[in-house]
């Protein structure tokens, strides 16, 4: 793990799980040096995502909703086959929505990508509207593709635009599909995710489909996160990876989801 942004990667992850970390633990789990580590806590406690203590150091409250770019490597594998298997769910003249995130904005490559989809004629053959600036700026150079980004304000953690300038826009159009990445998501408690804001554009979002298709690793099922997008009965689709045994499925087909492992 020679590169510092994987380090930091799995640092944020093992202070996500247990809140704390102890200097030694962290460099036999990650097979470096010592110092390496102290290096890599300072560097982070630099950029406010963690607070430095003796011998380790603590999770910042922020740090529970971790920026994007540090999320991005976790479960790198399973996010791509979950994108191809989404994917493959669109069909040309579609209209797919897509908030930020990872998994979605593996989906959103995916798309852009599939030949099926990739027209040489003068109109779009598919359209995309999205809330997530990052996701935007991959597919406005898809000439085959129509791009509607919502207004609002930037979070900077997610690349997401979020608030009344998004929503009521939203309330103008339908969507055929809408992908929804998830920070959890179980039966009782619905999708959810870690930022209010969010959460509220992304239900905009999910109101607004014929079809909300749920984009998510096995590690996000059975759990639950702060604020609520949608109850479980308006997800169509759960889209996971092989990893999700029946005891995470079997409650969500229960409740009428269909389920995609990737």
């Amino acid at each position: 793990m020679a590169a510092p942004q994987n380090r930091w990667s799995a640092l944020l992850d093992i202070l996500t799980r247990d809140g704390r970390i102890e200097v030694e633990a962290a460099a036999e789990a990650l097979h470096v040096s010592a110092a390496t580590i102290r290096r890599d806590l300072d560097e982070l406690a630099r950029q406010q995502m963690v607070t430095r203590t003796h011998g380790g150091a603590v999770i910042n409250t922020i740090a529970y909703d971790l920026p994007l770019r540090y999320r991005a490597a976790r479960n790198a594998p399973e996010k791509e086959r979950i994108a191809s298997a989404a994917a493959g769910l669109v069909r040309a003249g579609a209209v797919v929505g897509l908030n930020g995130g990872t998994t979605t904005t593996a989906v959103a490559r995916a798309l852009a990508i599939r030949p099926e989809l990739s027209t040489e004629g003068s109109g779009p053959s598919l359209t995309v509207v999205t809330n997530a600036l990052n996701i935007a700026n991959e597919l406005v150079v898809r000439r085959h593709v129509k791009l509607v980004v919502t207004g609002g304000v930037a979070r900077p953690a997610s690349y997401e635009l979020t608030g009344p300038l998004g929503t009521e826009m939203l309330a103008q159009i339908t969507l055929d599909h809408v992908f929804i990445g998830v920070d959890a998501i179980d039966v009782r408690h619905g999708a959810t995710a870690q930022d209010e804001g969010e959460a509220g554009i992304n239900w905009a979002l999910a109101r607004r489909a014929e079809q909300v298709i749920v984009v998510a690793d096995s590690t996000k099922l059975g759990r639950r996160a702060f604020a609520r997008i949608c109850p479980v009965e308006d997800v169509h689709v759960l889209v996971t990876d092989k990893a999700a045994g029946p005891e995470l499925t079997e409650p969500f087909a229960a409740a009428g989801v269909e389920i995609v492992r990737a």
